[in-house]
């Protein structure tokens, strides 16, 4: 016989059954997008500083993340600049955001019904983070091209300006002028990035959400608690950044790549040719490029997007999202 749960005012209702994955991606959608209102400012810093002094002898435009905020929203405006290409972030929810959280939180909470009761392993739960993230990234590639050259198109010069007028003028035109393949340029370092990126923060939120309730419950009392989902995902953004952000400066660098000449070569001809150039140019250290907002937007948008489609769950399903 279903267990049943008592509702609001006392009314008895049937206890939630599993949440469809569909519903998952709908919630991880959601949380996304209003994250990435808040945070997208962060995102277009972080592109600007990963291509600044892009190629050998250029000379580097910004000192740090406040300066290219400062410089960014001098130069375009706030909106023009540090807003720029909201609405491909936006979409990038309905593809990368909604695989990568919902598809995790779903894979999740099977794994935890069939475990009854026993605390999942560490690498089931990194197992599933990767999943979710390289199914993500490869169905939200095209969106995620569209931002990075949306976000990078008021740092180049005039005569390199593409000019789009949204997201999807800048993927009608993407198609029409350099092909189907040019939607998911950039698509493995892409795929790699987000795989360890949805594994180091989903997998450790995931692990450090339970370790910390357990070890320090006078801390944390509450599972669910904002506290605890605060700490756990500090720890898994820091995490994240440090094992992507190599990954990150590569994928923002092929994305943002201009469509050579007729008879020229292009600018980079694969991953591993980015990162040689790139360290043979400007030292190992290019690598780091824009750890810092990126980890300062990784930091809340991860915040923000979590509890977000976790109170959404619980207002709309009942249960917890993760």
């Amino acid at each position: 016989m279903k267990g049943n749960t008592r509702g609001n005012g006392g009314s008895v209702r049937p206890a939630a059954e599993g949440t469809s994955l569909g519903m998952r991606m709908v919630l991880g959608a959601l949380g996304g997008m209003g994250a990435a209102t808040c945070c997208h400012p962060l995102d277009v810093i972080r592109v600007q500083m990963q291509i600044d002094g892009e190629g050998k002898g250029q000379v580097r435009q910004f000192k740090n993340p406040l300066d290219a905020a400062v410089k960014i929203a001098q130069r375009n405006g706030v909106v023009k600049g540090l807003y720029t290409g909201i609405d491909a972030a936006y979409l990038r929810q309905w593809t990368y955001g909604s695989c990568r959280v919902g598809i995790y939180a779903f894979l999740l909470e099977r794994a935890n019904k069939s475990a009854n009761g026993a605390p999942l392993p560490f690498w089931k739960k990194l197992l599933m983070g990767c999943t979710s993230g390289a199914i993500g990234s490869f169905v939200g590639c095209p969106t995620e091209v569209a931002l990075i050259r949306m976000s990078a198109d008021s740092k180049s010069p005039p005569e390199l300006k593409r000019n789009y007028k949204n997201v999807f003028d800048c993927l009608t035109r993407m198609y029409k002028e350099e092909g189907l393949s040019s939607l998911w340029k950039g698509g493995l370092p892409t795929i790699i990035r987000a795989t360890l990126l949805s594994s180091a923060v989903l997998g450790c939120y995931s692990e450090a959400k339970e370790q910390l309730h357990s070890r320090f419950p006078n801390v944390f009392p509450h599972k669910d608690g904002i506290p605890l989902m605060f700490s756990a995902t500090m720890a898994a953004s820091l995490v994240a950044t440090g094992v992507s952000n190599p990954f990150d400066v590569v994928k923002s660098r092929l994305q943002n790549m201009p469509r050579p000449e007729p008879g020229q070569p292009p600018k980079y001809t694969s991953m591993p040719d980015c990162f040689a150039k790139s360290v043979k140019g400007e030292g190992i250290l290019v690598l780091g490029r824009g750890f810092l907002p990126a980890f300062i937007k990784l930091a809340p948008y991860t915040t923000i997007s979590l509890i977000l489609t976790d109170k959404l769950s619980k207002a709309l399903t009942g249960k917890s999202a993760m």
